[in-house]
């Protein structure tokens, strides 16, 4: 079981912009954070989301975070595009991972591929 998760950025500010409105249909916030190095998200009390300074960039990274609805997908995806996500998968069932595999990809300003799922059956 994973506790957080850190993922390198190149600029913590853009980054933090970014993150600020792409999480927050997702119900993440920004919790903590050290200035242009590091900033932590999640939910009240703790962070388990975090995004800290690096000089070289980091690529290959995936991170996909659970929801408990598709439109809350849907709100992610067009909240991370307006914030400068790149589409990377727009939102729709992924039958290939799960039948009811419901998600939405943005690439990040550093690239790095940030995903919303939903994993329950339309209702």
């Amino acid at each position: 079981m994973l506790d957080h998760v850190t993922i390198g950025v190149s600029d913590v500010e853009r980054s933090k912009a970014f993150y600020d409105a792409a999480l927050l249909p997702l119900g993440i916030e920004r919790l903590y954070g050290e200035g242009a190095i590091f900033a932590g998200y999640g939910i009240r009390p703790g962070a388990f989301f975090w995004i800290g300074h690096r000089d070289a960039s980091q690529t290959g990274v995936h991170v996909a975070f659970a929801t408990q609805s598709r439109a809350v997908v849907d709100q992610f995806y067009e909240a991370a595009l307006a914030a400068g996500g790149l589409d990377n998968g727009p939102p729709g069932i992924r039958s290939h991972y799960h039948p009811d595999y419901y998600g939405a990809f943005v690439l990040d300003p550093d690239g790095h591929n940030i995903e919303a799922v939903c994993r329950l059956a339309a209702g």
